[in-house]
């Protein structure tokens, strides 16, 4: 236990940190004494400190070292309890069941423009009545002004009550009296106070939303409250969830733009809303969820294309100024996502640096690069469970690298799987076309090939000198 001098000394190195003040019950503060005591913390009187001074110093300068933090980072966040907040149902009907998917809002007023009603309309109309069964949404109408908060209720439930009435909308609030100090607060990256104020307060609004999302579904997916959803979103994410199945990952994204369409399992949300509550006057939250998901072992960005959502609104929340971002990865009615189901991906080729089999067949914008191959080199995909093949098209090559495609080579699939060595592999192929120009594409396998299918594998024909981009592998099952 530090002694008092010591404590004085660390508030004084610190700067006077202020973070959370004692609000909440005594079983909140005892999860929060155990997270702090893994970060050499210390609670006195009515404020908390945030950090031992080299977390803090690297995270106002926008740089963590995952390596350095992450093991302490996963130690703490195994204490995941619930931010104890007693919030306001403003419109909530009990779940039945849980569902798979969980769309999250935060809204406040604006000064100019207000786009939650189209929002919220985007989702449901663009979601198929059987999507809309696994779908939960939830609204944080976080502005403390109780005036705005009551007209936004009232045009939400006269809009959406079937929605509501169904389960698919929930409407709440955290009451002002839960939210740390919001004044005074660290002005890091020279912002003006009120700037600073604004980015904090909206890191402590997602917190609370995270917090109470958590049990509600399997996953989670953030968005803004002025967003334009793509058609059958939905199905994209779970499709896109399906084919990562055994894969380990923190955060999807399904949009380039700020906090939109981040997707999350739900297990980590109460870890995430801690994270956000500890760092909330650091820095914006899409900067904090870069860190979060560093110090959970996710090294790079996973980002699919095309984007299913699009930022729409022309002002921004804080103060009405023009914010018209666009996601020029959008598409309005993506094309059909393959199915990709679960396998494992082998080559024999010689891979240059990092550009691995698997970055073929994911809809992560990555792909297999491999030295100059030759004939009989194979690149195999052997699928967990015999699959019923509709369409395949593989692509490669890039815009960038136009002659690294395939100039020789064929597509065969095949259904006798023999275990070798503790290794699976089919024993017999059969051809279904030869590669053009680069591409493949085939469809109706299912009435070509009279078997289900275990294997599929590119077979090179002849040597070429140029290397090989396999840029895409897209399958659609039956």
């Amino acid at each position: 236990m530090f002694k008092f001098h010591q404590v004085k000394h660390i508030f004084d190195t610190l700067d006077k940190m202020r973070c959370l003040r004692k609000r909440s019950t005594v079983s909140f503060l005892g999860v929060l004494v155990i997270f702090l005591l893994f970060m050499n913390l210390y609670i006195e009187d009515s404020y908390v400190m945030e950090g031992d001074k080299q977390l803090v110093r690297e995270t106002s300068t926008h740089q963590l070292n995952p390596e350095r933090y992450v093991h302490t980072f996963k130690d703490l966040s195994n204490f995941s309890g619930a931010i104890n907040v007693t919030y306001r149902f403003l419109a909530v009907m009990p779940l039945q069941r849980k569902r798979f998917l969980t769309i999250g809002l935060s809204s406040v007023r604006r000064k100019k423009g207000n786009y939650l009603l189209e929002t919220i309309k985007s989702i449901f109309e663009q979601s198929s009545y059987e999507e809309l069964k696994e779908i939960s949404v939830v609204v944080h109408l976080a502005d403390f002004n109780s005036s705005w908060r009551e007209v936004m209720l009232q045009d939400i439930t006269q809009k959406f009550a079937h929605h509501i009435i169904a389960g698919r909308l929930m409407v709440i609030h955290a009451p002002e009296e839960y939210y740390p100090i919001l004044s005074g607060l660290k002005r890091n990256y020279n912002d003006p106070e009120d700037r600073v104020r604004f980015r904090s307060k909206q890191n402590v609004d997602y917190a609370f939303l995270l917090n109470f999302c958590a049990n509600i579904s399997d996953y989670y997916v953030m968005l803004e409250d002025d967003v334009r959803c793509s058609k059958n979103f939905f199905t994209a994410i779970k499709k896109v969830i399906s084919s990562l199945e055994g894969t380990y990952w923190v955060t999807l994204e399904f949009s380039k733009l700020g906090y939109i369409g981040k997707l999350y399992h739900s297990h980590d949300l109460p870890r995430l809303a801690h994270f956000l509550l500890m760092f909330y006057q650091e820095m914006p939250c899409d900067w904090l969820l870069t860190h979060f998901r560093s110090l959970l072992a996710q090294k790079n960005v996973i980002r699919f294309k095309p984007s299913l959502f699009q930022h729409m609104g022309y002002y921004s929340s804080y103060k009405g100024t023009e914010n018209k971002l666009k996601d020029d990865d959008f598409e309005e009615e993506p094309f059909d996502i393959p199915d990709n189901p679960p396998a494992s991906l082998y080559t024999n080729m010689s891979v240059f640096e990092n550009y691995d089999a698997s970055k073929a067949y994911s809809s992560v914008d990555e792909y297999f690069w491999g030295k100059s191959p030759s004939t009989g080199d194979v690149f195999v995909i052997i699928f967990e469970n015999p699959i019923v093949i509709k369409r395949i098209k593989v692509n490669t090559g890039t815009e960038d690298r136009q002659n690294d495609i395939l100039h020789h080579g064929a597509l065969d699939v095949g259904g006798d799987i023999r275990y070798f060595k503790q290794n699976r592999q089919c024993v017999t192929y059969i051809r279904l076309g030869e590669f053009k120009n680069g591409n493949f594409e085939v469809s109706d396998v299912n009435q070509k090939i009279p078997f289900d299918i275990h294997c599929m594998r590119i077979y090179v024909t002849k040597t070429q000198k140029e290397w090989l981009i396999i840029r895409s592998i897209s399958i659609w099952t039956s």
